[in-house]
């Protein structure tokens, strides 16, 4: 296996990641890019410098593009290497990415040449099936896809209407999601509340349900993808856990990963607009709290950029989770000291405001607000009541204390 591999952001080489003579991940900056102040970093946690970055280090970010859980492991079944080869997976998958990363073998010049392969409605039924044996089309030939997160989805391209494989490192405009095998209506749960969300006034991409003859999936619009001159372009991105510096093995807080009061702080430091993001941010807390987003962890929220601007990304995996009894109970993030929704009172919220720096009162208006938006906007589905007896019951606490 070549030991070295080529970082681009966007198509510019912006680095090596190589493997070290212990066997440890480094990544380096290229000298011509770090010369330039005016280029921006792959992350917030790895600032341009001409010393190498160790594995602790770079870790975070590398490891963060890649898929999780069982995923990540069916991948590397199916390619024949370790799971916990970070730099085997990034070599064999990494060449369409989230934000505007491509890793390549290293050479001296790469000619991107981004290609799609069309598919019809019965190919895209028989892709459905092929993802739960081969998730991101792992090996086949051309295709190097990289999503991170634990849900089946791949990356695809809208081409005139068409759903179409992007190959050659070729970018992507979509996220497909097949209906998920252990909650079958996971997939329409997180469509509703996506739009439940975006109806309310929140930040969210953009996700529809089709069909492909009896099959349902779901699309879901990138925000890190635009078109122009009719060429889908790239835009960066980083989750929060990439720009904290935490690995995706700790994305909870009760296992290290940030909390909300981290998750702030970020945007207060690094957005181009933080008063607008930072309301936008709590909006998307108070959201994921009164629909039961019990997975709303660090790699659910993502920096944005565009040029120099930084911004908070669209809202996205954004589901119901408490409609399933047999998911986690507690949220990925606490809100003030509590875990668990039930043991949750207005005094909490007002203790994450103070960890926060936010105004008390303007969490509460906000608080109060949502749970207005969403008792007036919200339409029948299977999801209604267990949400709307959660804004009920967050409503009558505020009442009472």
């Amino acid at each position: 296996m070549n030991q070295k591999l080529a970082v681009y952001l966007y198509k510019t080489l912006t680095g090596t990641l190589s493997i070290s003579t212990i066997g440890d991940m480094l990544f380096t900056y290229d000298p011509a890019y770090c010369e330039n102040k005016k280029n921006l970093p792959l992350s917030q946690s790895l600032p341009l410098r001409e010393t190498p970055y160790d594995a602790q280090q770079s870790r975070p970010f590398f490891s963060g593009i890649l898929p999780e859980a069982h995923l990540r492991a069916s991948i590397a079944r199916q390619l024949g290497i370790s799971e916990k080869n970070d730099f085997a997976l990034l070599a064999a998958i990494g060449g369409e990415c989230a934000g505007a990363i491509s890793l390549t073998p290293f050479s001296s010049s790469v000619a991107f040449n981004p290609d799609y392969r069309i598919i019809d409605d019965a190919a895209v039924a028989s892709l459905l099936q092929t993802m739960i044996q081969k998730p991101m089309l792992a090996g086949e030939d051309g295709i190097r896809l990289s999503l991170a997160g634990a849900q089946d989805k791949l990356a695809v391209a809208i081409i005139d209407g068409q759903i179409a494989i992007p190959l050659g490192g070729a970018p992507s405009t979509h996220i497909l999601k097949p209906i998920n095998r252990d909650f079958p209506s996971l997939i329409e749960n997180e469509c509703f509340c996506l739009q439940l969300a975006k109806k309310i006034g929140l930040n969210t991409a953009e996700a529809a349900i089709h069909q492909a003859g009896e099959n349902p999936y779901l699309l879901v619009k990138r925000y890190d993808r635009i078109i122009e001159d009719n060429t889908i372009e790239r835009l960066h991105q980083e989750d929060f856990c990439q720009a904290l510096g935490i690995i995706p093995e700790m994305k909870y807080q009760r296992e290290g990963g940030p909390g909300l009061a981290a998750c702030f702080q970020l945007i207060r430091k690094v957005s181009s607009r933080p008063v607008a993001d930072l309301k936008m941010l709590l909006q998307g807390v108070l959201f994921n709290l009164i629909i039961g987003n019990n997975d709303a962890h660090g790699k659910n929220f993502s920096l944005l950029y565009e040029g120099h601007q930084i911004r908070l990304a669209p809202f996205y995996d954004m589901i119901s989770t408490v409609y399933y009894p047999a998911l986690a109970s507690k949220m990925a993030m606490k809100v003030g000291s509590k875990y668990e929704f039930e043991s949750l009172f207005p005094r909490h919220i007002m203790q994450m405001a103070s960890e926060a720096n936010l105004s008390k009162s303007l969490v509460r208006k906000e608080t109060l607000s949502m749970i207005n938006k969403i008792e007036d906007n919200i339409t029948e589905s299977p999801y209604r009541a267990v949400i709307l007896e959660r804004a009920n019951k967050l409503a009558l606490r505020f009442e009472l204390e």
